[in-house]
């Protein structure tokens, strides 16, 4: 398999710069949980949630402080471990796009910039794998910078045929109108719900 854009532009100490940029970051009272804080307000408590390409698990661990049961998953073996010094969630190593956890989520999340660091032409199907993790109703949420190969409309028509419906679009995560020229997109997408 091809590797995914983010192999192919990082290397391990990369990786490693990276857990200790967001490291000191939060060690200088620098606020990193505008992602969690909006999840949150979208879920009921207890929801159950995978943090999809998690990185080092700082949403994650976040909103499982906020009471959420929270499984994390990413490819890149130097954040699967800085992952799994989080006691409170359960962690996985593995390519999204192969992805069988066996289990339903009220949520998914892929935060920074998971769409835009995969293999290119593989990006639908992380999210059929995605969609078949979410329960009936269960909501997708995604954020990636729009100056990449990887467009909105190309995620939008990729969101269609995995069954997955748009909800609202917006341009931070503190939920600023959703604009064509902003810098970042953050997208709410729903999994039908079952028939009554």
């Amino acid at each position: 398999m091809a590797p995914t854009r983010w192999q192919s532009e990082n290397t391990e100490a990369q990786s490693r710069k990276y857990i200790d940029r967001f490291a000191r970051l939060e060690s200088h009272g620098v606020d990193l949980h505008g992602e969690a804080r909006m999840v949150d307000a979208l879920l009921a408590p207890g929801s159950t949630v995978l943090d999809a390409g998690c990185g080092t698990a700082r949403l994650g661990a976040e909103l499982a402080r906020r009471g959420h049961s929270v499984t994390a998953v990413d490819l890149d073996p130097v954040f699967v471990e800085a992952a799994r010094q989080h006691e409170n969630l359960t962690v996985h190593q593995a390519d999204l796009t192969q992805l069988d956890l066996g289990q339903k989520f009220d949520a998914v999340v892929a935060a920074g910039n998971v769409m835009v660091f995969m293999t290119p032409g593989t990006e639908r199907s992380a999210l059929e794998r995605i969609a078949s993790h979410l329960s009936p109703g269960g909501v997708f949420v995604a954020g990636f910078a729009t100056d990449r190969q990887y467009t909105t409309e190309m995620f939008d028509g990729d969101l269609v045929s995995v069954g997955l419906r748009t909800e609202h679009r917006f341009s931070t995560w503190d939920l600023r109108p959703w604009h064509p020229s902003a810098d970042w997109a953050v997208t709410v997408a729903r999994a039908p719900a079952l028939l009554a």
